[in-house]
């Protein structure tokens, strides 16, 4: 099954890239994570983005806060799909993260989803790699019918209980 490379500037980022592996898993989908410094490590960064063809990864997901080189600079590199997750920060809570990589120079495209959007962008990863595969397409038909069953099961529990008691039982939990 081809697979995801999972890259992450720190391993402060763990918390959300943990959240795309667990997707991924989910979805059974292979990945490989490691975390890689584009400032400090640049010839080991650019060593992954140039390789990770020859090792079969069809898609990238990476994750960066500040001033967020990964994802564009393995977008300049590897010739597939590349996912951005940009990182809440210290100063401006992601933003600008997400700025740098949704303004990627044209010809350079970065897929980005929300500020520490892991789950998605392993959804998204997911997506890509499901256009070649019609049993990783059908866990992801069987995955949306589970959140559309979630829903209903919470709206049955709301009319059956009410908005105060079901909000109650929730904060119990």
């Amino acid at each position: 099954m081809p697979k995801v490379g999972i890259v992450m500037g720190s391993d402060s980022d763990m918390k959300v890239m943990g959240q795309a592996a667990d997707m991924l898993e989910k979805l059974g989908v292979e990945y490989e994570m490691t975390i890689i410094s584009a400032h400090r490590e640049p010839d080991v960064f650019y060593e992954y983005a140039k390789s990770a063809e020859d090792r079969d990864f069809k898609v990238i997901i990476a994750g960066a806060g500040m001033a967020a080189h990964l994802p564009g600079m393995c977008a300049a590199i590897f010739p597939m799909p590349v996912i951005g997750i940009p990182m809440t920060g210290k100063v401006l809570d992601g933003q600008d993260a997400l700025y740098s990589i949704v303004q990627m120079p044209p010809g350079i495209p970065v897929a980005t989803v929300a500020i520490d959007g892991g789950k998605n962008a392993a959804i998204l990863a997911a997506k890509i790699l499901a256009t070649s595969d019609p049993e990783l397409l059908q866990r992801l038909k069987d995955f949306s019918k589970e959140m559309k069953e979630e829903v209903e099961a919470k709206a049955e529990r709301l009319a059956k209980l009410g908005h105060k008691e079901y909000m109650a039982q929730k904060a119990a939990k």
